[in-house]
């Protein structure tokens, strides 16, 4: 029979709760501040009176962003460097995990090889003998930028090869009694059972290239080819200075379209929406693979 619980533990308990509760609130509750402004209309944003509820409901941030080609462009880049980048980092991070957690396998320099991509993980060259090597290479202002320096995570690579070491051994010595080969072990054994780890690799990457800003600013010199996350922080840090002051420097014919154009949208409002939309495909996705992300993280991790 199971005694109840004293009163300490139901009251560390209740503790506990009043903690998460407060810190999950304080994770959401500027959020849902973020979300009011953006549906508010121009007189309540403009004196800051907005809540966590909408004042004067209206859509025109949203209709602005829709129709600004820039911000389009910009996520219609994002999601092709997300879905490129999480297959390339998949595929990558799986064949060079895969060799080197099977001891089994003759692969001379195993030690050495793990000690240089330690080395890799813990220090890097630098920013400009970074850009001085993506230059020589031919990426500079090329999409692949985005893609192909990232594609190969140290972290990733750990996790993977860890958690290969917990599959059992008699799935290998059972394949390698039907003749298979180990791209065949790999494909149809290991990767079918790790599907944990391989979605905590997906969540990781997708993230990863969705929130990534610095290196669409330093690689690539066209506006047009930056990632969704480049252009937001050029909005953020410089152009609301000018929607701020959208009539000066401008025309008499240029100012009246940019007033017309805005109606009810105001800067802050157009962030916040802006934010909004950025945010919003990882908030989908997320939900769909956290369930994997304690197992994939913690399955093997004890291993050497």
């Amino acid at each position: 029979m199971v005694r109840d619980r004293s009163l300490g533990y139901r009251i560390f308990d209740w503790v506990l709760y009043a903690i998460l509760m407060t810190m999950a609130l304080s994770c959401l509750l500027p959020f849902v501040h973020l979300l009011s402004k953006s549906f508010s209309n121009r007189q309540s944003v403009s004196a800051d009176i907005v809540g966590l509820w909408p004042i004067g409901f209206n859509i025109e941030n949203y209709a602005y962003i829709m129709g600004d080609r820039q911000f389009l462009s910009s996520f219609g880049v994002s999601t092709a460097r997300v879905l490129l980048g999480v297959v390339l980092t998949l595929f990558i991070t799986v064949i060079t995990a895969y060799p080197l957690s099977r001891d089994r396998i003759h692969m001379p320099g195993r030690t050495a090889i793990k000690v240089l991509l330690l080395i890799g993980m813990l220090f890097s060259a630098g920013l400009i003998p970074s850009f001085l090597a993506i230059r020589n290479l031919g990426l500079y202002n090329n999409f692949l930028v985005l893609v192909i320096p990232g594609a190969l995570s140290i972290f990733n690579v750990i996790v993977v090869m860890n958690f290969f070491r917990g599959i059992p051994a008699e799935l290998e010595e059972a394949a390698l009694l039907d003749g298979a080969s180990h791209m065949d072990i790999l494909f149809r054994v290991f990767i079918p059972v790790s599907l944990p780890v391989l979605a905590t690799v997906t969540l990781f990457t997708a993230v990863g290239h969705w929130n990534a800003w610095f290196d669409g600013i330093v690689f690539l010199s066209k506006s047009e080819s930056w990632p969704l996350q480049s252009f937001m922080y050029t909005v953020i840090t410089s152009r609301m200075l000018e929607w701020q002051t959208s009539g000066i420097g401008m025309g008499a014919k240029d100012a009246s379209q940019s007033a017309q154009s805005f109606m009810n949208a105001t800067p802050q409002g157009l962030v916040a929406a802006m934010i909004f939309i950025a945010s919003l495909p990882i908030m989908l996705v997320y939900p769909f693979l956290q369930r994997y992300f304690v197992t994939g993280l913690t399955i093997g991790s004890v291993k050497g």
